[in-house]
């Protein structure tokens, strides 16, 4: 009986989520609900699906608003239905178009509009499936109305949108928050009523029980309903079926794909490929996963086209089609590649495509999927109401100053200490958090269907320009929508800048082909980097972390990269096994610690669970498990199905199995618990080893074209560390940094020989007009001759030519900044410059006697941090003090177990809860002659020596070391004091 119900979608107006809109029905004996959001979709399919669980049956509709004003409710017949309300939403969403007073010609839609807006419009004619919809509260209007006599129109609409008088507060808050303005004065036609919650069955009936047509007319709207969509088991595949005309003529494609480059990435061809090869194709074929496969390889021949460098990764990198095709890089045969992670014959999703493009190249790429195929949209995620977020909302909803909103969103606050309404702000944030706010894009996912977008979803068109669809992948995949992910990355920006600034500075070289991995990864000189954690701006091995475990293990092989990558995640190294990992593979001998069971089926990796294909093989051949279990588990691993009762009972059945088998509780526990540790964590061994490619692409240009391939790596946003950092890393590499220069600079930065000139994008305060113009007339008119000239050809305002003067861009005038600043400052404020066009003819400038000025290097380094965020000098040709006895980093491995004193300057720091929930601080710092040592900072001392900003660090500690990587406990730390700016003394 209730066609018109809310759920927290409603954004910032409903209190609930569907389930808890299920349960509520349950509650009160209703067997079938309508749910209607408010401009919104987005619970629709799961509201559909989690019905079945209830016995419900499910009806789904839109409630169609202008703000909080209702215009109509639309409630689908059928599917069909559905398509038409998500287009109909669509078409107003993407073009900020009002919802009309009338409903259009729907086909399979019936449409409610409310009693009051009747009343208000005056509507007099109805069509066959237009109804007015009268709540409890309004029957006692409508004896009074001419609408009595409209007896075969009326039906029901008891709004469902709050519960109780606590979601009505809820409510009211959530409306204030949406119109941004005090609670004390929301207006009630932003509300909802009081009365909007749902009665009980007999209730409802006992309200209406003088006009039983009413009621009669409800109960044949809810008859005339059905919707279905397949979820769970019973799902089928909605992505695009056939990439060609027919899954035969699919098939042939693939196979000739594989047939025409097969030489190309096996010149050896052995029976191992070809056998590999064709279970392959027959598995591909009997899932149905032939045109996703094309469908992939469409967009990576496109790339390839365009000249766009790729990284195919993600549980596909375990498919030799793949890699034979050039979807991927990653040679399943040479590791070892376990064939049923990619896929098995029960996993009814397609293998994960995670398809890497430059940042720069994503949009064009995901421009051409949406013009290549016919219905293409991208995937939504929810924006949740977060603590601090809601706390500093609800704070100014009822209005408290900002200093108690900043007390009580930082947590800085006792109960005791905290008045009525930051009680009350408190406790409404713990019932709002976690509601969907507003609706973003998935980082990624784009989705590719066989039928129109709209039969599953309405649209949205957020500032890109892409529609988007208004549910998450969780829902995506449980009605068989599964994504493509297109991600954008800048470390395939920097492999392709390096080698564009190689081949525009060194002509005389051949073309790169950074293809050439397998000669990358024999080279010593490559290797080398990485096992002496030389590997700065490579991608995803050049953070601390990764620099230490590679020093630890001793990496300096392409298969020992590959393991690296993956044992530095939480789940491995949380649970302890990365360390074992090192013990064993530093340590022949340790091997036969592991247990022969585990070390029978991961030879590999020494008995250890590294990879999610090891989930795999433990659970087949450890636990008994089959191929379907254990894929279960692979999928709960990643935290999108660990709640449900699937994945429960396999748990169970693990543990039984493995009593049964004779294992002792203790080594079926600990082999659990590794299972468990991996939750989100573990890599596929394909998607480690398509890391592993890029980083050995980007150590190739790192050792053989080290400041091209710097430049590429600043320009390009840098990596984990700060632009400061690379331009000392490149510093390191013999480069010579130069501060922007008018006459040589670019926006972004560039390499003439081994001088690196910064950009102009790295001042702040100057504006793109501003740097567009000047850089325009340059490149038409040449190189500015002097400051005069400069002033004459663009127009500029004394506000901008003075960053460009203390930047000390007009350096090659060989005159003083101060100098340029007191002529510029004469001749602009004099001819107002500023705001004048560009002039016809040069003026005859005055020149002025100025006594001679100079600019001391500190006062040049001030400039520098003020305007650039650093100095180029260094922090440590700034320091003020005179340096107590010190060690060199190079010199720890001499000094373990020792307190000693290092001086370094700050490169990066991060916090780590500890398990008592204090935190730890890990820092990196470089010393005098630019080498790194790391240091931990442990609870007891976090607090008391804290960490302030880049600057020069004196740290006291005791030298520590694991397998020959040396780190300093911190005892105590002192940021040391600079030479003062000599301008504000």
């Amino acid at each position: 009986m209730y066609l018109n119900c809310h759920t927290y979608y409603s954004l910032r107006f409903g209190t609930f989520s569907e389930v808890d809109l299920l349960e509520l029905a349950i509650k009160n004996n209703i067997s079938t609900l309508a749910l209607t959001d408010i401009n919104n979709t987005s619970a629709c399919l799961n509201f559909i699906r989690k019905a079945k669980e209830f016995h419900i049956k499910p009806i789904i509709g839109i409630d169609f608003r202008n703000g909080a004003s209702q215009q109509f409710v639309g409630i689908a017949k059928n599917n069909d239905g559905f398509h038409e309300l998500n287009v109909f939403l669509s078409e107003h969403s993407h073009q900020k178009k009002i919802i009309p007073n009338d409903a259009p010609n729907f086909k399979d839609v019936l449409v409610i509009y409310p009693f009051e807006k009747v009343l208000q419009n005056e509507k007099k004619q109805f069509k066959d499936y237009e109804f007015i919809g009268v709540s409890v509260e309004e029957l006692k209007k409508l004896p009074f109305s001419v609408y009595k006599s409209y007896t075969e129109k009326l039906v029901i609409q008891q709004q469902v949108t709050i519960r109780n008088k606590k979601d009505f507060n809820a409510h009211r808050l959530l409306r204030a928050i949406d119109n941004n303005t005090l609670l004390s004065k929301l207006q009630i036609s932003e509300e909802c009523k009081i009365t909007d919650k749902m009665l009980s069955l007999e209730d409802l009936e006992k309200a209406y029980v003088q006009y039983p047509q009413i009621i009669a007319n409800t109960q044949n709207i809810l008859n005339l309903c059905s919707i279905d969509f397949s979820f769970g088991k019973d799902r089928v595949t909605q992505n695009q079926k056939v990439y060609l005309e027919s899954p035969e003529a699919d098939y042939e494609l693939l196979v000739k794909l594989c047939e025409d480059n097969l030489h190309n990435r096996y010149a050896d061809l052995n029976d191992k490929v070809k056998e590999r090869l064709q279970t392959e194709l027959s598995t591909i074929r009997t899932m149905d996963f032939v045109s996703y496969f094309l469908i992939n390889h469409d967009i990576i021949s496109y790339s390839k086209r365009k000249g766009y460098i790729h990284v195919g990764r993600g549980s596909g990198a375990n498919s030799i089609v793949a890699y034979i095709i050039g979807i991927t890089d990653v040679d399943p045969i040479e590791l070892d590649l376990y064939f049923e992670r990619f896929i098995n014959p029960f996993r009814a999703s397609p293998p994960d495509f995670d398809i890497d493009f430059s940042w720069k190249d994503r949009e064009d790429i995901t421009q051409y999927i949406f013009n290549r195929f016919k219905h293409v949209a991208l995937l939504a995620t929810y924006n949740t109401f977060k603590y601090r977020g809601v706390v500093r909302e609800l704070g100014k909803v009822f209005g408290l100053p900002k200093e108690e909103i900043d007390k009580l969103s930082d947590g800085h606050y006792t109960p005791e200490s905290l008045d009525e309404m930051s009680t009350l702000v408190l406790k409404y944030g713990q019932l709002i958090r976690g509601f969907p706010n507003h609706l973003s894009v998935h980082s990624c996912g784009v989705l590719i269907l066989d039928k129109p977008i709209h039969y599953y979803s309405a649209t949205d068109l957020p500032p890109k320009g892409f529609p988007t669809i208004q549910f998450d992948m969780i829902i995506a995949e449980d009605v068989g929508v599964f994504k493509f992910d297109i991600l954008g990355q800048r470390g395939l920006a920097k492999i392709k800048e390096a080698i564009e600034i190689i081949q525009y500075n060194r002509p005389e070289l051949p073309p790169i082909d950074i293809t050439q991995v397998e000669t990358f990864k024999k080279d010593p000189k490559i290797n080398d980097l990485l096992k002496r954690g030389k590997a700065i701006g490579a991608y995803y091995v050049e953070s601390p972390a990764m620099r230490g475990l590679m020093q630890k293990l001793q990496t300096q092989d392409y298969l020992g990269l590959v393991a690296a990558s993956s044992i530095i995640r939480p789940g491995v190294s949380d649970s302890g096994m990365k360390k074992e990992f090192i013990i064993r593979q530093r340590n022949p001998e340790k091997r036969k610690d592991a247990n022969p069971i585990l070390l029978e089926i991961m030879p590999e990796t020494y008995g250890i669970m590294v990879y999610q294909e090891d989930v795999l093989k433990v659970a087949n051949q450890f636990a008994g498990l089959t191929l379907g279990e254990a894929d279960v588990l692979r999928r709960g691993m990643s935290g999108k199905f660990r709640s449900r009762e699937e994945f429960m009972a396999v748990e169970e059945k693990f543990i039984k199995n493995c009593k049964e088998k004779g294992y002792a509780d203790d080594l079926t526990f600990e082999v659990w618990n590794q299972i468990k540790s991996f939750a989100g964590y573990a890599f596929a061994k394909g998607h480690s080893a398509s890391y592993a490619v890029e980083s050995y692409q980007s150590l190739y240009l790192k050792c053989y074209f080290p400041l091209e391939f710097m430049v590429a790596v600043l320009n390009n946003g840098g990596g984990f560390y700060s632009a400061e950092h690379y331009i000392h890393e490149a510093k390191m590499c013999g480069g010579i940094v130069h501060p922007p220069c008018i006459n040589h600079s670019e926006y972004e930065n560039i390499l003439k020989c081994t001088d690196i000139y910064l950009g102009f994008g790295y001042l702040k305060s100057l504006e793109s007009l501003t740097i567009k113009r000047f850089l325009t007339d340059r490149n038409f008119n040449g190189a500015f001759k002097s400051l005069d000239d400069f002033i004459d050809r663009v127009v500029i305002s004394i506000e901008q030519i003075t960053i460009l003067i203390r930047i000390d861009a007009f350096r090659f005038t060989q005159r003083s900044k101060t100098e340029l600043l007191w002529e510029a400052i004469f001749k602009l404020n004099l001819s107002k410059q500023g705001t004048a066009q560009a002039r016809l003819f040069k003026p005859k400038h005055r020149q002025f006697n100025l006594p001679s000025l100079t600019t001391t290097y500190i006062e040049e380094a001030y400039d520098q941090i003020e305007l650039l965020g650093f100095p180029l000098c260094g922090y440590f040709d700034l320091v003020d003090e005179t340096f107590q006895e010190n060690l060199r980093a190079s010199d720890m491995h001499k000094y373990i177990n020792q307190n000693v004193l290092l001086y370094g300057v700050l490169v990066n720091t991060r916090f780590h809860k500890a398990s008592n929930g204090k935190l730890l601080r890990f820092c990196t710092f470089v010393d005098q002659q630019g080498n790194y040592f790391d240091t931990v900072h442990f609870t007891k001392v976090v607090d008391i020596y804290p960490i302030h900003g880049m600057g020069v660090y004196a740290c006291y500690g005791k030298i520590t070391e694991e397998f020959d990587f040396c780190s300093l406990d911190i005892i105590w730390s002192k940021k040391v004091s600079l030479k003062q700016d000599p301008r504000s003394q």
